[in-house]
């Protein structure tokens, strides 16, 4: 499921206006098996979204800051989710400035706390149907000529690295060490 997101637009419809961004960058998260899984513990209140329906959002907030956005994929009961690192901004960039600080549009959405940051992403969103009006991904992808996913282990983490269950959408002539340091395109 994680490399299906590549390419998709996550879209967030808020009163400010409606941001949105091509999925660039994902990593997979498994169920309790998983060591670096916010699922190791068990079902919990933090991650009861994370347990199902799939097709729901998981957003928790990461160092006591950051939002970040997840896509569950398991089936109800058994936890998985894909969270969203990065995307390529496409509408609301006025928006996202704002909420960001920067003027730069590499530094809108290079990673996941400024992913949920750009989008105006808040708690209420955790468990919110990614079908709804409100927020949603579309079933379109869009990848360019060229363009090819390369996986890699997941990164900011300290345990389940072997698993090479990130994938980033990489550009024709991009430097491959740019994508092993989380920096695809920035």
């Amino acid at each position: 499921m994680a490399r299906a997101l590549l390419g998709r637009t996550l879209v967030h419809d808020t009163a400010p206006g409606t941001v949105s961004g091509r999925i660039v960058e994902v990593e997979a998260y498994g169920d309790e098996s998983d060591p670096a899984s916010h699922a190791r513990p068990g079902p919990t209140r933090r991650n009861a979204s994370m347990y199902g329906p799939p097709g729901h959002a998981y957003v928790y907030r990461s160092h006591g800051i950051h939002l970040c956005f997840n896509v569950v994929t398991g089936r109800s009961g058994r936890a998985a989710a894909v969270l969203v690192r990065a995307l390529e901004p496409i509408r609301g960039l006025a928006t996202m400035a704002r909420r960001r600080g920067v003027g730069d549009p590499r530094r809108w959405t290079p990673g996941p706390g400024c992913v949920g940051e750009a989008l105006g992403l808040d708690r209420l969103d955790d468990g919110r149907d990614l079908t709804g009006e409100a927020l949603w991904i579309t079933r379109l992808r869009v990848r360019h000529p060229g363009e090819r996913i390369v996986a890699t282990p997941r990164i900011g983490i300290r345990v389940g690295r072997e698993r090479l269950w990130r994938f980033v959408l990489v550009h024709p002539g991009e430097d491959r060490g740019k994508v092993t340091d989380g920096r695809v395109g920035r």
